[in-house]
């Protein structure tokens, strides 16, 4: 029982959950861990239970924005007029917008 097993509320985390996902999935997933600035497994255990994830922003969530922008940002010059927009681009759009929103202090109406 190491004192790294323990979460904050102290309980010792010693049971395993492990699932299988495509390499697209595993992209979308290390993209939105990237954005959120927490550690993969925090950002699981709080997507799993419904929790909400707090973006904090510090230099590694900057720099994932602005490597996401970048990235979005070539895509979007590629595509012509708006036409053949996939749902994973407007996903990882929607993604970035939320979390500048949330950076500047401004509240997103639901």
């Amino acid at each position: 029982m190491s004192a790294k097993n323990r979460d904050n509320r102290n309980r010792w985390r010693n049971i395993t959950v492990g699932f299988r996902v495509s390499p697209e999935e595993n992209e979308r997933i290390n993209k939105a861990v990237a954005l959120s600035g927490l550690p993969k497994q925090e950002y699981c255990y709080r997507r799993c239970l419904n929790q909400d994830v707090v973006v904090q922003g510090n230099p590694r969530v900057y720099k994932a924005l602005k490597q996401e922008l970048a990235a979005v940002l070539a895509e979007l010059q590629r595509i012509e007029a708006g036409n053949g927009v996939d749902d994973e681009l407007l996903d990882v759009i929607e993604l970035i917008a939320v979390i500048l929103g949330g950076l500047k202090g401004e509240e997103q109406d639901e």
